[in-house]
């Protein structure tokens, strides 16, 4: 089955040129030049990937990400003229899931897509696994986590950072090892500091005292949940 990417960018050239790499490397191709148009297609269509330009007349790239969000964790690449690490920070914080500077070639945008759905598909191959410590659930398979059996929506990049702290309880990651997993080296500590400060608010009823994920001063991030012996796997 064709994979459906979402193109939005108010530059014809650019949207004419990227949709025709990605049709001749059979993807299914819809096209928006702005956020309006992009919300209404997604809204219509299932779209399994979006390309997204930060700069756009009206509400921008990082608005419609943020609406996405609030609905879908469908992967967003963000396409910028700039490459100054404010945007990508920016973009990656929201939830984006990669961020691509304007002079990259097409050849390299599609395989950044491409990339990116490998990774999604991957995770929704695997098998069915629920790890469970104490209040906290988190099923593999569904990417559902689940607090004192309430349901909390997480951004790609809040579970995937969930995911590798829950699997690995008490190992110490630090900061760079989580920008180089995540963030391909792009960013700096706020970038981790900004997504594990909002992955606690969802997950930690007391985000100042946690009793999932603490910081290590100066050196990263640990989970120390104790994991229940009823894990299941199917």
């Amino acid at each position: 089955m064709k994979h459906t990417v979402l193109i939005v960018d108010d530059d014809q050239s650019i949207v004419e040129l990227l949709r025709d790499f990605l049709r001749n490397d059979g993807f299914e191709v819809k096209t928006a030049y702005d956020t309006g148009q992009a919300l209404v297609l997604f809204a219509e269509s299932t779209i399994d990937c979006m390309i997204v330009d930060i700069m756009m007349p009206g509400p921008d790239g990082f608005e419609l990400c943020r609406h996405i969000r609030q609905k879908s964790d469908v992967p967003i690449l963000f396409l910028s003229a700039r490459s100054d690490d404010v945007d990508k920070i920016r973009g990656l914080a929201l939830g984006g899931d990669d961020y691509i500077v304007k002079t990259a070639s097409p050849g390299e945008i599609v395989a950044r897509v491409k990339a990116v759905l490998r990774r999604v598909s991957s995770q929704k191959g695997r098998k069915s696994m629920v790890l469970h410590y104490g209040g906290l659930s988190l099923n593999v398979s569904t990417r559902e986590v689940k607090i004192d059996g309430r349901q909390v929506s997480l951004t790609p990049k809040e579970y995937e950072l969930l995911k590798l702290l829950a699997e690995h309880p008490k190992q110490v990651f630090t900061y760079e090892q989580l920008l180089e997993k995540f963030w391909a080296g792009v960013g700096d500590k706020h970038t981790v500091r900004v997504h594990l400060s909002r992955l606690r608010e969802k997950i930690e009823a007391e985000p100042n005292e946690p009793q999932y994920i603490v910081n290590v001063w100066g050196i990263g991030y640990r989970f120390i949940g104790e994991r229940d012996e009823n894990d299941s796997d199917s």
